[in-house]
Formats: structure tokens, C-alpha cells, sequence
């Protein structure tokens, strides 16, 4: 049996952070443990390698929800299984989010997680191509760049939304402004930065920290109510790790409150159907769960531009990585979506309630557990959500058996906010593309398609032809009441010596892309947890 300090549990953005943060101290020993291997699959470095990635069994874990919507399908929620989690597998968009979103934060009961307290945590981890500003950080662990511009189709998206008023801007971070630009992404010269890229490698020889890739956390080990350690599985042996100050859960939002609610620690009925013995009552561990759905718009061009011919055939796609081979550009270099856009569904809002990504590129219909395939004629694909989603949904464990399937429960729709706000996000991204220059690259809408129209329409295509964000957080969110599973310092209530550290403490969403967030939310937890080691 291994005892350290500090055990991190799940190797994605936020155990990254904590590990590099709380090794910094060569007296302090801490144990990363990765439930999937290491970040070695020679496409991860591949910015346009996340297609196979995310198909890929070895490289990303695929949870099934609940059947949903009219077709009764079911989605499969798609993380990281590997050093760097999600952040190793993802498109690499990076966005932070509104300063009123961590005002909100700190609103609801969570002091210190405002904006005037993060955006110095953002300014710190970040190294930016545009260089540092009064917000932006330059020199940090995690290198942002942007897209280059010129091309010609996704200027021509760009101008047509300046068209709608949006601003032009090529730091999308800048302001909380309706604006449009292509997309800042974690790529350096033409190479994915993950989390383990940006903060586990660089410190992977510190004496003091040792990380367990291939090992799959079960359950906590519980001194009475302080937890000590845990159990886990490493191929198809168990082994039990032991700390000696803290346990922080980092493994995201679907596997941490499985590995709460496998301990013993949630909502008593959830835990009895289970067969779970109680610890600590917490009704909300796996409840109030966000997340967006996404709506999926495909349009084919006019005329043969775009990506789509050359990624559709097997001869193509060794023509691109040949050409990023030699010279670290072209198609793989680049993040999965090149514009993106934040915009108001109504004037009147005080800041964009929506957010689109587009690519040039079309896709085929998905198939769980495959790659994404392009499809042969030219087209354009945008992603557009909703920004703050309040449907809730849930995730709970169906048996005390670690390798039992989850209950996820998306919640989509569940509220009117969520339903008017997507109905025209949907008819906004339509005046897009119909907008000069871009409507005179477009032939016609092939997806979800013209005949789409009314308001239950739109909501039907969204359920049956959208996708999930993979942005889902609040499964154990932080707060100042009783019922909250965290507390504002990430602590467990009910228990002592565990912490929770990633999306699952979100008890709201972060306007965009979240994995920016979480690293930054990390490294303000560890600041934290740092300042009470000293004490």
C-alpha cells in the first residue's frame, strides 16, 4: 500500500493542475491516478486528429444516456482515456467565459470565485500568441493561439456576421460583446497543448510525484468519516493508495459523483436502489446536471472549396497529413471548428446568450463508437447552443457494481428559457447564412433542412440531429447551503480530507468552451488548498 499527501483522482485538465501545482513543493508528495493510459496515441498531438480520437475506445470512454426524444435514441457522452483526459481527445477550442458568469459564482454564495479573482488565475496559466494585455496572460504553462485568417469562405462567415452587427475580433476573450472571429485554440505550431502537455510533462520528474496511468478508481476508503484513500483496479488487480491530508476527485463530471455515490456518499434512495450502504447523506451528488444540446446546421456550397474533398477520401486524408507532416500546417492543424461566434438571441439582453462554431467541412450522419466521416460534396458545418442552459439533468450509478452502466439523464429542454432561447439561436445561425457575402456560397441547407420551421420542429431536429456540448457540470456543485455537495473551498460536506475539483462543481455553466475554465478553476483550488497546508 502507497501513502502519500495528496491523491488526485483522474489525470484530465483539472488533475493536470493539481498535480503540477501541489508538487511545486519537493516536501510534499502527491499521486496522480489516470483511469486510462498514457497520452503515447500518435494522433493526440494532431489537432484534426480528435475525429478518430473520440471513436476510438482506447482514447476516450463512451457513456450511453437514457433514450430521448422523439426518435428515442441514445446518445454516448463521449471523455478522455488518457493522461490529459478530454483536453487530449477534444477540438480545442478555448474560450473563458463572461465576466458575469464568475460574478454570478460569487453571487450565489461563493466568495472568491469572482471575476476580479479569476481573471489574474487566467492571466497566469496562459501564454498567448497575441501577447500579453490587460487580459491576457503571456508566459504561462498553457499555450492559446489563434487560427490564421485569409481564407476566403470563413472570411466571407466572419464579414456576414458583422453584417449582423457582430463585432470583428481576433481575441474572442477580449470582451463579452456579441463578436465573431476565428477561433482561439490550445495549439502551438501546429500541435495540440493538452492539459498533461502544458502541466504534467513539464514537472512528470519531480521525485515527489508519481503518476498511476491504467488504474481505475472505485470507491473511497473512509476512516469514519474522513476518507483516507481508495480502492482501485489496475487491469484486474486491486490495489488501495492512502493519503495522508486529502483525496481530490478530479475525474469530471460524470465519473466523480459515480465515485461519490459508489462510496457511499449521495442521495439516500439513488444509494438504496444500488444496493450502497449511506455515508454522508448528499441529495444533490449526480443532480443538477447542465448541459447544452447542440444544434447541427449543414449547408452545401456553391462551388468546390472547403475541406470536404480532400477529407472524404482515404488518398485525401494521407495528402493532408503528409502536407502537416512537412510543414505543421494545413486541414490537421487546425482546431475541429475555425470561426466562432457569441450573439444576443434578442437586442435587448445585456450580453450574447449563444454561441456558434463553424467549420468548412460537412459530415455524414455519426455512428457511436466510429470516426467522423466527412462527406464528399463541399459543405459547411455550424454547431450553435445555447449558452446557459437551466434544464437539469442527472447522473446516477444503477448498482454498487463499479463496472455497472451510469444512469445519465440529459434533461434537454426541461425549461421554457431553454426551448425559446435554442428556437431562435436555430433561426439566427439560418439569417447567418443568408447573409452577404456568405448566402452566395451556399446552395442549399441540407441539415436539418428546409422543411424545419416551426418552433416544435426546430426542438425535434435539435433532440433527433443535434449533439451534446460535452460541457456537462454541476453533478457536484459548490454552494453555501447544507444540500450543496461542495463547499465554496471545493470541500466535500458530510466528510473530511476529500475535495472535488473539476466541472462537477459548476453550479452553473461558464459561457463557452469549458476546458479553459477548468484549468483555471484548478489552479485557483490549489492556491487554496496550499493556503490550508500551511496553516
Amino acid at each position: 500500500m502507497t501513502e502519500v499527501d495528496y491523491i488526485v483522482v483522474g489525470a484530465g485538465t483539472a488533475g493536470c493542475v493539481l498535480a503540477h501545482r501541489l508538487s511545486a513543493d519537493p516536501g510534499t508528495s502527491v499521486l496522480l491516478v489516470e483511469a486510462g493510459g498514457r497520452d503515447t496515441h500518435p494522433l493526440i498531438p494532431v489537432p484534426r486528429g480528435f475525429s478518430e480520437l473520440l471513436g476510438d475506445p482506447t482514447t476516450a470512454w463512451h457513456y450511453p444516456t437514457r433514450p430521448f426524444g422523439p426518435a428515442e435514441q441514445v446518445e454516448y457522452w463521449v471523455r478522455g482515456r488518457t493522461l490529459g483526459g478530454s483536453s487530449a481527445v477534444n477540438g480545442m477550442v478555448y474560450n473563458r467565459g463572461h465576466r458575469a458568469d464568475y460574478d454570478a459564482l460569487a453571487a450565489r454564495g461563493n466568495p472568491g470565485w469572482g471575476w476580479d479573482d479569476m481573471l489574474p488565475v487566467f492571466t497566469a496559466i496562459e501564454d498567448h500568441r497575441l501577447g500579453a494585455s490587460g487580459t491576457r496572460g503571456a508566459g504561462g504553462p498553457l499555450h492559446v493561439s489563434t487560427v490564421d485568417g485569409g481564407d476566403p469562405l470563413l472570411d466571407d462567415v466572419i464579414t456576414a456576421g458583422t453584417g449582423l452587427g457582430w463585432q470583428r475580433t481576433r481575441d474572442l476573450n477580449e470582451s463579452d460583446e456579441e463578436r465573431i472571429g476565428y477561433a482561439a485554440a490550445t495549439i502551438r505550431d501546429g500541435r495540440r497543448v493538452s492539459a498533461a502537455d502544458a502541466f504534467l510533462h513539464p514537472v512528470a520528474d519531480r521525485p515527489n510525484l508519481t503518476v498511476v496511468p491504467g488504474t481505475v478508481v472505485e470507491r473511497l476508503v473512509f476512516d469514519g468519516r474522513r476518507v483516507v484513500g481508495v480502492r482501485a483496479r489496475q487491469d484486474t488487480e486491486p490495489v488501495e493508495y492512502r493519503a495522508g491530508r486529502e483525496v481530490i476527485l478530479s475525474a469530471g463530471a460524470l465519473a466523480t459523483p459515480k465515485i461519490l455515490q459508489l462510496s457511499g456518499i449521495g442521495d439516500r434512495a439513488t444509494l438504496a436502489s444500488a444496493g450502497v450502504d449511506v455515508v454522508a447523506e448528499s441529495p444533490n451528488v449526480g443532480a443538477r446536471m447542465r448541459e447544452h444540446r447542440g444544434f447541427t446546421l449543414q449547408f452545401r456550397l456553391t462551388e468546390d472549396l472547403g475541406y470536404n474533398r480532400l477529407l472524404s477520401t482515404p488518398d485525401g486524408r494521407q495528402q493532408a497529413m503528409d502536407d502537416y507532416r512537412s510543414s505543421g500546417g494545413g486541414p490537421m492543424a487546425s482546431p475541429s471548428f475555425d470561426v466562432v461566434g457569441f450573439f444576443k438571441t434578442h437586442p435587448e439582453l445585456d450580453r450574447p446568450d449563444a454561441q456558434l462554431l463553424i467549420a468548412p467541412f460537412s459530415m455524414l450522419p455519426p455512428e457511436p463508437g466510429r470516426a467522423i466521416e466527412i462527406e464528399p460534396e463541399p459543405g459547411m458545418l455550424c454547431v450553435a447552443y445555447p449558452l446557459r442552459t437551466d434544464s437539469e439533468g442527472s447522473v446516477r450509478i444503477t448498482s454498487a457494481d463499479p463496472a455497472a452502466p451510469l444512469d445519465i439523464d440529459p434533461g434537454y429542454f426541461g425549461t421554457a428559457h431553454d426551448r425559446t432561447t435554442s428556437v431562435d439561436l436555430f433561426r439566427a445561425v439560418r439569417r447567418l447564412f443568408a447573409t452577404a457575402p456568405l448566402a452566395e456560397r451556399i446552395a442549399h441547407e441540407t441539415a436539418p433542412g428546409t422543411t424545419v420551421r416551426t418552433d416544435q420542429e426546430i426542438i425535434d431536429a435539435g433532440l433527433v440531429t443535434g449533439t451534446c456540448g460535452y460541457h456537462a457540470v454541476g453533478t457536484a456543485a459548490m454552494g453555501p447551503h447544507d444540500d450543496d455537495v461542495v463547499d465554496p473551498l471545493l470541500r466535500v460536506r458530510g466528510t473530511a480530507g476529500l475535495r472535488v475539483v473539476d466541472a462537477s462543481v459548476l453550479p452553473i455553466m461558464v459561457s463557452g468552451n469549458p476546458n479553459g475554465p477548468v484549468a483555471a478553476l484548478a489552479w485557483h483550488a490549489a492556491d487554496h488548498i496550499l493556503a490550508e497546508a500551511r496553516v
